[in-house]
């Protein structure tokens, strides 16, 4: 979404901006939350996904680790006001470790064309939030314990309609988002 001159020193420089403005939108979308037992329902996963196919696979997985990195050292970019290392090690480290494959496949999926048809999106972007509930209910069924039931019961369920209204709403800015950049540019 930035136009592209030539030079090693402007992409390395446009690349490390992407990032940021990333990693920032995701602390953003993690601020906007409905507080669930274990989970929190956040905007992340549309961000995650928007981010993956917006920026491909090799930058959204940049991103990503970045806000992890960010959250790691500190600052308070998850959901609520925490930073460090518990939310990677909590309930929610399945979540937060499955964005980065998430934004790798949907943006490897973009990268082939799926981002310029909004039916392909929408399916590159469910493919993106089914990765994120198998990390998550991975860790939440065997890393903290809940077992299968209970973690399909607080970690998959109460999210599958919000995730695909996410899906919807994702694979439709994506393209108008890239025709109004074409447009400018």
């Amino acid at each position: 979404m930035w136009p592209a001159r030539p030079g090693e020193a402007v992409g390395r420089l446009r690349a490390f901006v992407l990032v940021m403005l990333g990693s920032a939108l995701m602390a953003l979308s993690a601020k906007v939350n409905l507080p669930l037992p274990y989970v929190p329902m956040t905007l992340q996963t549309l961000v995650v996904l928007t981010i993956g196919a917006s920026y491909g696979w090799r930058l959204g997985s940049a991103t990503m680790i970045a806000y992890l990195a960010e959250g790691a050292m500190g600052l308070p970019v998850f959901a609520g006001p925490v930073g460090g290392i518990a939310p990677l090690v909590g309930p929610t480290a399945g979540y937060l470790y499955g964005f980065v494959a998430a934004a790798f496949i949907t943006g490897w999926l973009a990268e082939r064309g799926w981002d310029r048809n909004v039916v392909l999106l929408f399916a590159a972007m469910a493919v993106g939030h089914v990765v994120i509930f198998i990390a998550g209910f991975g860790w939440l069924a065997y890393g903290i314990g809940l077992g299968g039931t209970k973690a399909w019961m607080v970690g998959v369920a109460p999210f599958i309609a919000a995730s695909v209204i996410k899906n919807a709403l994702g694979a439709a800015l994506v393209p108008a988002a890239r025709r109004i950049v074409e447009r400018r540019g």
